[in-house]
């Protein structure tokens, strides 16, 4: 592992719309950087290879979702509005205001909610492996979602985890909780190119190569937040694109060196005044 060794983290459980919302602190120094975990995983599996680095040079909030990690479950579905909701609770509980946000798949759209919302708790976006809107998905993703069962997860890492350390580990509760991914965000279609354009803060959209994403609506992402210009002659814009080579979804954070490269690069270039419109 690249960087230095961490020292174990800040952790607790505050109490978040009736959720007991499992949080670690990592490092110090500078804007808060807050991850926000994909679906099916949690803090350690998305982000424990990228945390010792992140966290050299700046304070890391982490969280683990409803239902996921070491977050309990409650009578609630999962939607980007109310993941969002317990975020800016988890915030207010440890006073903080303005993070920079590195969101994946689930957590990328409970970045642009909040983006969208919540404009100023963001200074700038990392939004990884996500659309914007639903046709922005390959073919077959929600039906394939849709379906997912305990029994096509057994002794995978993410069952494994899931039972290892959740407040209620078992195979009930994990169906439970593969029902509600497959209903994610149920009724909402997405955001208009309006609203993407409106977002104030700087964002860097990642993808894979071959990811549940189209690479042509990552581009048109891209576009609306005043990228794809001849930066020689127009400057470089505040939002950028990286595409990972060999990637698909659930490897999107796979290759820690390349990820950490890209992301580090984004949160510590200066920012400028206002987002640039190419």
């Amino acid at each position: 592992m690249h960087g230095r060794a961490t020292e174990a983290p800040e952790t607790g459980y505050p109490p978040v719309n009736g959720l007991q919302m499992y949080y670690e602190l990592h490092g110090a120094g500078g804007t808060p950087l807050l991850l926000l975990h994909g679906g099916l995983f949690d803090i350690e599996q998305q982000f424990g290879a990228l945390i010792p680095d992140l966290s050299a040079g700046r304070r890391v909030i982490a969280t683990d979702f409803q239902g996921h990690g070491r977050t309990n479950d409650v009578d609630r579905p999962l939607n980007s509005r109310d993941l969002a909701s317990d975020v800016v609770g988890l915030l207010a509980y440890l006073d903080v205001g303005e993070v920079d946000v590195f969101g994946y798949s689930v957590g990328g759209a409970v970045a642009l909610h909040l983006a969208v919302n919540r404009p100023e708790l963001v200074r700038k976006l990392i939004v990884s492996s996500v659309s914007f809107r639903s046709d922005g998905d390959r073919g077959g993703k929600a039906e394939a979602v849709g379906a997912m069962t305990v029994d096509m997860i057994a002794g995978t890492p993410m069952e494994q985890r899931y039972l290892a350390v959740s407040p209620h580990p078992d195979r009930e509760h994990l169906q439970g909780l593969l029902d509600k991914l497959g209903r994610y965000d149920a009724g909402f279609s997405g955001w208009s190119d309006d609203e993407i354009r409106g977002i104030a803060a700087p964002t860097l959209i990642t993808v894979g190569d071959c990811d549940m994403v189209k690479l042509e609506h990552a581009v048109q992402f891209l576009r609306l937040r005043g990228g794809d210009v001849n930066g020689d002659f127009e400057g470089v814009p505040a939002s950028q694109l990286a595409v990972f080579p060999g990637t698909t979804h659930f490897f999107g954070l796979a290759r820690t060196g390349l990820v950490r490269e890209v992301v580090t690069t984004f949160l510590d270039s200066p920012t400028s005044s206002g987002q640039q419109a190419g």
